[in-house]
């Protein structure tokens, strides 16, 4: 392994970030609660449906009853989401519906998506 000389090194780690991700906010300004890829399912899903019920939602995404309500918890404890719990007859209904603050969040987010998709196209 060839050993590099300070002076190499120096002038490596002043170079100039990625030309691609100029002009672009970092990743690390990604959402990270609507990141992940089930949150994003769910708020998605919310988006283009004015509510959906637990056992629509668990099925359009393919997930566990424990797994839909972990997720769908940190959404509501955010706000992004809003949690109803009724009866129908004797049986439990939860119904879920994206808040105001959960649709701009979504719109943030796909804005950021697309500024690093855009930069990613003009390289």
């Amino acid at each position: 392994m060839a050993k590099t000389s300070p002076a190499a090194r120096k002038t490596k780690s002043a170079a100039a970030p990625p030309r691609a991700l100029r002009g672009t906010a970092p990743a690390a300004d990604l959402d990270r609660l609507i990141h992940e890829r089930v949150r994003l399912g769910i708020v998605s899903a919310l988006a283009v449906n004015d509510s959906l019920g637990f056992t629509d939602l668990k099925a359009l995404l393919r997930l566990s009853d424990g797994n839909l309500s972990v997720h769908a918890r940190r959404l509501e404890d955010a706000g992004y989401i809003v949690c109803t719990k009724t009866f129908e007859g004797r049986r439990p209904r939860t119904e879920y519906r994206l808040t105001p603050l959960g649709r701009r969040a979504l719109e943030k987010y796909l804005q950021h998506m697309e500024a690093l998709i855009r930069a990613a196209r003009e390289r």
